[in-house]
Order: structure tokens, then C-alpha cells, then sequence
């Protein structure tokens, strides 16, 4: 995203009476932190070398407690001025060691950074965007109520209580208002979003789930600005739902009995101004060799990948059949139940020619994600590994037998698997991911899973209090 310089920042801190600066980093954990700092503490030098205001050792997974000076450059292009406060503006900053030179080997950023280097080395431009889903709650206790009486409900009153109107579950795709309860917020996101931001948003929706589902998509962009945008877009929608007396909530499964929130990853490369993924010659879905490599790159390395693009526990409650959620390692054109999907509405379109990856979700570190994705897909690029024979049926509905004979594999059942893959097959990921990244990641991923698996659910009393 083209922005102002930092000549241009400090003129518009000077001129629009900002008093207070938020310098925003995202941790390994994909958690977005600020400082917020004076006016006084900006010039050309703070941009040139960063701000010496960050404590490493407080910041899980960055540094110890003998090494916790670190320092914040920002990023002139990502200024903006917060429309909910009188006198602060925002920008996205990177982690760097003392001295404002080395970048942090733990800075998210600095992993999709190398992997963007790594594709450029190779002659490719990665371009990236992705559907955002989420939930917005009159209340998250809400949520708790077909756990708190031990049955699937049907009503969306349960659900979402600023919504009076009847929408069943799983039908509430493409609603009108009065049934879409939410419209407010997502005309006032996506006018924030454009105005105040930047950010190109160009569809907005009611999505399937009844409970106050909605989807942002937003233009493609080189795969650093998409992340930033998207850690961009979760930070405004939080905020906007805050004035309004809602909560914007990005689990991948907040409702057990409706659809859950996914993060579909689109992605393609180009050489010299061309789209390597467009074939015009190919009869299926004009999708290149290259194309089919990156899929039999993401295939290959699916569940390894999964630790990336789906590291919560609550992420595993989504990848479960019967919820659009893809569980199954196919490829297809127009096939929703396909992990990696080739959107194919027209023919002869060069500009709209990418993959389609579904498996992603909101909580997602967008650095990490974005990296690994590019890293496995240009791992098949490299060793031109062969995705196999697209499916073209609902996957779904097939039997067991059917599936093994077909050799179609699954994504992993819980976070645990996934981490269990990632370290036994991750080699493709260290030309941008260091091996201490890797390392730390794992090790606060399953201390992460360790402590969720000692507490007990609402679910678990609904289902085992009588016995």
C-alpha cells in the first residue's frame, strides 16, 4: 500500500494536532501490542533508527530477561489517524535488536519478509488477500447456551441477542436487513476501513452462521501489506464493535451448532507483469503447471502447515465436516469441500487467476501464515511435486472407503497433531523461518495446548454431570 514517507507523517502529526502515537508490533503468537508514545518523540531519526521503548522479556517468545532492550522502527506507510480518539494516530512497527540495525529473529514479519526475498530470488511475485470471517455478540456469554441446556438450539435469540428476527442456523447467507442485525457496524467498518486506513475493501457480507457472521474482503496486495491489513482490519472491527455496545469475536468456532470463521487464504505468483498460475490453453480451470505445483506444494505440506494456519485449539472445533470447513487434502475448481479451491467464474480473466486455500483461520498470525503458505507452495514449485487428479465431488459425502482408496488424507484433529508434523517435517520453511523461530514457536504452542486441556468445558458438564 503507497503511503506517506516519513516527512509526510511527521507533517500530518504537526498539522492534525496528534498528540499521541500508538507504535504497533504483532508478538510471535500473532497477538497485536502497542506503545503508545508523545509527539515530541518523533522526528526523521525516530524513523531512521526506531524508538528504544520495548521490553523484550515481557513479550512471550521474544527475548529473555538478559536481553530485553529491543527497539521499534515504524513503518512511515502504515500512519494513521484513529478516528474513535481527539489527538492519536496509529503505525505498525517492526522489532529490532539495540542499535536499530539487526532485525529481531523472532519479528513475525521478518519470516514473511525472507520468504517474499525467497520468491523474488526464484523470480516470482507473490500477490495475497484473504476473506476475513467473524462473529460480532451483543454478548460472548451467548455462546455458552447450547453448552448451558445440553441441546443444539434453532433460534438466533439464543445466539445473538440484538438480532429479534428468525434466521436458522447455517441459513443466514446473503441476509437483508432487518434479519442481518449487524449491518450498522459493517458499513461503518468498511468506511473506516477505506477512509481512515487505506484499506481497499470491496465486499462485505452477512455470512452463513446466524449468529452475526460477517466476511470483509479486501484488495490483494503484495503479502506484507496484506498482513498488515489484515491485523489492521481485526484491530478496527474490535473497536468499532466496542462503540456499539458489541463484541467482535475472530474464534474460528464460537457457535458449536453453526458455521465457523475462516480465514480463505487467495494467492498467486507473476513474472515480468504475468500471472504464472494462468494457463488460457488449460481446459480445466486454466490453471498453469506452476499453479499445480504450488497446490502439490500446500497438499505435501498441509499438515505440517497447519500448525501456522490453524494454531488455536479452537481452531480444530472448525475443521469438522459439515460445516463448510475443509477437513480433506483435495484440490478442485468451484469446490467448496476441497481444501484448495480454483475460483472459476469466467473464462479469460489473467488478473483473477489464483489458488484458493480454505483451510486458514482469523487466529492466525497473518506473518507466519502468509510465509508458510508461500514456503510450501514454492517447495512444490522447486521439487514440481504433483498435486494429483482434482476432485471434483462433494468430498464430504463420501464413504471412508471411497476417501482411502482415493488417498485422500486429512488435516489434523487437534493442535497437538499438528505441532507433532511440524516437527518432523519442516526443512522447506528455513529459507525465511530461522530454526529458533520454529523451536520457540512449538514450545509456546504446546504450552498453550497443555494449559487448555486442563480446563474443563460448559460442553462437559452439559454431557457428564448426571453420571
Amino acid at each position: 500500500m503507497a503511503g506517506p514517507g516519513a516527512k509526510e507523517v511527521l507533517r500530518r502529526i504537526r498539522e492534525e494536532e496528534i498528540e499521541w502515537v500508538h507504535l504497533q508490533f504483532t508478538d510471535l503468537l500473532g497477538y497485536l501490542r502497542q506503545v503508545t508514545v508523545h509527539r515530541n518523540l518523533l522526528d526523521e531519526k525516530a524513523f531512521e533508527r526506531g524508538l528504544g521503548k520495548l521490553d523484550g522479556s515481557s513479550v512471550k517468545g521474544f527475548t529473555g530477561i538478559h536481553e530485553s532492550d529491543l527497539v521499534l522502527k515504524p513503518v512511515p506507510e502504515t500512519f494513521a489517524v484513529l478516528p474513535w480518539s481527539e489527538d492519536a494516530a496509529r503505525l505498525i512497527s517492526r522489532v529490532y535488536m539495540p542499535g536499530g540495525k539487526e532485525r529481531l529473529s523472532r519479528d513475525p514479519a521478518l519470516a514473511l519478509e525472507k520468504a517474499v526475498e525467497y520468491a523474488a530470488e526464484h523470480g516470482y511475485e507473490v500477490r495475497v488477500s484473504a476473506e476475513l470471517e467473524f462473529h460480532v455478540f451483543s454478548d460472548v456469554s451467548v455462546t455458552m447456551e447450547p453448552y448451558r441446556y445440553g441441546v443444539e438450539i434453532e433460534t438466533p435469540e439464543a445466539l445473538d441477542e440484538a438480532n429479534p428476527f428468525f434466521v436458522r442456523q447455517k441459513e443466514a447467507y446473503f441476509v437483508t436487513e432487518p434479519f442481518d442485525s449487524v449491518m450498522e457496524f459493517k458499513l461503518e467498518l468498511g468506511r473506516v476501513l477505506r477512509e481512515y486506513f487505506g484499506i481497499p475493501v470491496e465486499v462485505l457480507h452477512h455470512e452463513v452462521s446466524a449468529g452475526g457472521q460477517i466476511e470483509v474482503n479486501y484488495r490483494y496486495s503484495d503479502p506484507i501489506t496484506a498482513a498488515d491489513r489484515l491485523q489492521t482490519i481485526k484491530y478496527v472491527a474490535r473497536n468499532i464493535a466496542s462503540e456499539l455496545g458489541l463484541v467482535a469475536v475472530f474464534l474460528p468456532k464460537p457457535i458449536a451448532t453453526d458455521n465457523g470463521n475462516g480465514l480463505h487464504t487467495h494467492i498467486s505468483l507473476w513474472s515480468g507483469g504475468k500471472n504464472v498460475f494462468y494457463d488460457p490453453n488449460d481446459d480445466y480451470a486454466e490453471i498453469s503447471q506452476v499453479g499445480r505445483y504450488f497446490i502439490g506444494g500446500l497438499l505435501e505440506h498441509a499438515r505440517a502447515l497447519a500448525s501456522f494456519t490453524n494454531p488455536t485449539v479452537n481452531s480444530y472445533r472448525r475443521l469438522i465436516p459439515g460445516f463448510e470447513a475443509p477437513v480433506y487434502l483435495v484440490w478442485s475448481k468451484a469446490n467448496r469441500s476441497a481444501a484448495i479451491r480454483v475460483p472459476y467464474y469466467f473464462r479469460g480473466e489473467e488478473a483473477q487467476k489464483r489458488i484458493e486455500f480454505r483451510s486458514p483461520d482469523p487466529t492466525v498470525n497473518p506473518y507466519l501464515a502468509f510465509a508458510a503458505i508461500i514456503m510450501a507452495g514454492l517447495d512444490g514449485v522447486k521439487k514440481k511435486i504433483d498435486p494429483g487428479d482434482p476432485i471434483d465431488e462433494n468430498v464430504y459425502a463420501m464413504g471412508p472407503e471411497k476417501r482411502k482408496a482415493l488417498g485422500i488424507r486429512e488435516l489434523p484433529r487437534s493442535l497437538d497433531e499438528a505441532l507433532d508434523e511440524l516437527e518432523s517435517d519442516n526443512e522447506w520453511l528455513k529459507p525465511a523461518f530461522s530454526s529458533d523461530l520454529i523451536e520457540t514457536y512449538i514450545e509456546l504452542k504446546r504450552e498453550e495446548a497443555r494449559k487448555l486441556a486442563a480446563y474443563a468445558s460448559p460442553a462437559e458438564f452439559a454431557f457428564y454431570l448426571s453420571l
